[in-house]
């Protein structure tokens, strides 16, 4: 939240170069994939995430919104039903069949992959990332 939190509004449209989604699509994507995977543990219903989101406010709510919705996933959870086969959905092909663990697992991991991502892209507009930043 820190990372999405410390991009100035004006350059939420950023990107390195035209290939590349910009700073608020990281991280939309991020979003989405969270309430994507997470969704294949038990829970009441998953935010909706607008994918066409533009402003600073609605980017980072959105974002806020996937890591509160996966807590509440994960604080159902007991080792015995982490070890319980996830839900299926139309995504896994990134995975296939597999326990909800390995759907926590895999969260974690790509979180972690578009954080690296996103570091990049504050560090070229001359920012220094929060966890780097010096107390």
């Amino acid at each position: 939240m820190k990372l999405a939190n410390v991009m100035p509004r004006e350059q939420f449209a950023f990107k390195p170069i035209a290939a590349q989604p910009n700073y608020a699509e990281q991280i939309l994507h991020l979003a989405e994939a969270n309430v994507i995977q997470l969704g294949r543990l038990p829970k009441l219903k998953a935010p909706s995430i607008s994918m066409r989101a533009t402003s600073k406010a609605e980017v980072v709510k959105a974002l806020e919104d996937s890591f509160d919705d996966g807590m509440a996933a994960l604080e159902e959870q007991t080792d015995q039903t982490l070890l319980q086969p996830a839900e299926t959905t139309r995504f896994d092909r990134f995975m296939g069949p597999s326990t909800r663990a390995h759907a926590v697992w895999h969260v974690m991991g790509h979180t972690e992959e578009i954080y690296g991502q996103m570091v990049v892209y504050v560090r070229l507009n001359g920012i220094t990332p929060p966890a780097s930043q010096r107390p």
